[in-house]
């Protein structure tokens, strides 16, 4: 059996600011090529229409003057076509790209050259290639292009007939273009060479600039790095109001959120390690001493049961108070108050014998979760009797405040110290004073009331009873 081996090679990570520096690049590079390329094409167009608007011009010239020209000699109109073109051609300018010249003779055969005594800088002359004279006379159009190895050249010519038996004869405009197509050549490439520069200016530009944007996300990614469970306080620091500072600030806040979550953690670990530790030293140390007596052993496991089923409700409660951070912790429903109020009244009365009130009703229907409000009014009707003695009276009610509605559990006990008032809302916290009973709770009864108000968009408050005692009111926003 042979086996196959699979070799993986990792690529290396490209950065965000190479990424942004290289898009910038060709961004600009295609838009640089764009105008070079569009400047050059406008500059060769208007080189040809140039071209052309002189060859119109310079025809149309010589046909006004066949028909209204006179012989500077006889006074009279022109009677040969080579005396009509020497006369013509002695009076011109040509450009310095231009050739005048003037052909005579029969078509097909070379023709005999009249032109301007200048010669052309830089060109082969059009009056020195005979064979492009032939073609250009004996063709039967007007306008034309001839690529030759010197280079291209535009003509344009205008036939004169022959008068009393003589030669016929043409005027013919050749304009020679190489040279300002070179211009517009050197232009192009003169672009190009200040893209060439420009580009590179932009690589050191946007290399510094796109440093200088992205170091917030630098300095976050190495934060975020350096993080550990024992090390949540360092902060990115937030400079400006753009995007990365919205984005500093919001890894900022999540460092908070996470190292508030990590410090209320451990704190619950520790509480809940401490809590079921007592328990669990206590079965030990029963089973431990145990014998073999009946009464004895019959006394341990009593002892010993009623410590598992504590264990039992903390863990309960642990669970209960793990499950408030999620969404459907509370599940809302219409319900009337009154209603809810006075079947909380009837469950809460087995609960002890107290002398027990159904304080008032609020009459009105809000958005709540019944089976969470009712956990959390029991637990506190089971928090006022622990804390009274048979007979004390225990009000249970309910109240419409403005825009909130509230029920509250009101006893007539010893109260809660100041001091106190502060910590009994957190988990596995009794305060300094148990209010005169024993009670075998872990601390977890007015966290999860905490909870489940909290889990309503609403709170719990300690407040004093009239007359001695300590009401507990559960605050909830009404959407009227």
């Amino acid at each position: 059996m042979t086996t196959t081996s699979v070799m993986t090679v990792s690529l290396p990570r490209v950065s965000a600011r190479v990424r942004i520096l290289l898009w910038l690049l060709v961004v600009m590079a295609v838009a640089l090529g764009a105008v070079a390329v569009t400047v050059r094409s406008i500059l060769q167009r208007d080189v040809d229409h140039r071209t052309s608007q002189l060859l119109t011009q310079e025809t149309g010239e010589f046909a006004n003057f066949v028909p209204q020209g006179v012989d500077p000699d006889t006074g009279g109109r022109f009677d040969d076509p080579d005396r009509l073109l020497r006369v013509y051609l002695q009076r011109q300018y040509a450009d310095p790209d231009e050739e005048l010249l003037g052909l005579t003779g029969p078509p097909g055969a070379e023709p005999a050259v009249i032109r301007q005594r200048r010669d052309l800088p830089g060109h082969t002359a059009l009056w020195q290639d005979g064979a492009a004279l032939t073609r250009i006379h004996a063709s039967e159009r007007s306008f034309g292009t001839l690529q030759r190895p010197q280079g291209e050249l535009r003509w344009a010519k205008v036939a004169i007939g022959p008068a009393g038996g003589g030669q016929p004869g043409a005027f013919v405009v050749a304009f020679h273009p190489e040279r300002e197509r070179a211009v517009a050549d050197k232009t192009f490439w003169t672009l190009l060479s200040l893209s060439g520069v420009a580009l590179l200016m932009t690589t050191g530009i946007g290399w510094a600039v796109a440093g200088r944007i992205l170091a917030p996300v630098r300095l976050v990614r190495t934060t975020a790095a350096e993080l550990t469970e024992q090390d949540l306080t360092r902060r990115i620091p937030v400079a400006g109001r753009d995007d990365i500072a919205a984005l500093a600030e919001t890894f900022n806040g999540m460092l908070d959120r996470l190292e508030r979550a990590f410090a209320a953690q451990r704190v619950f670990v520790d509480d809940a390690g401490h809590e079921l530790r007592t328990p669990i030293t206590i079965v030990r140390g029963h089973l431990e001493l145990m014998g073999d007596d009946p009464a004895d052993r019959e006394e341990t496991v009593r002892l010993v049961t009623d410590e598992l089923d504590r264990m039992s409700r903390i863990v309960e409660d642990l669970l209960l108070l793990a499950g408030a951070e999620r969404p459907d912790f509370v599940r809302p429903e219409p319900v009337q108050v009154a209603e809810l109020t006075a079947d909380v009244f009837v469950k809460v009365r087995t609960l002890g014998e107290r002398d027990w009130v159904l304080d008032g009703v609020a009459d009105l229907e809000v958005p709540l979760d019944p089976q969470r409000m009712t956990q959390a009014m029991v637990q506190l009707a089971q928090n006022a009797v622990q804390h009274t003695v048979p007979g004390q009276r225990i009000r249970i009610g309910s109240r419409a405040e403005g825009e909130r509605v509230e029920l509250y559990v009101a006893d007539h006990g010893p109260g809660i110290p100041a001091e106190d008032a502060e910590v009994i809302f957190e988990r596995f916290r009794r305060g300094t004073s148990r209010r005169g009973a024993r009670t075998s709770g872990a601390g977890l009864g007015l966290a999860i009331v905490k909870a489940i108000a909290e889990g309503h968009h609403g709170r719990v408050e300690l407040r004093r009873t009239e007359g001695g005692g300590a009401t507990f009111v559960l605050i909830l926003e009404t959407d009227s």
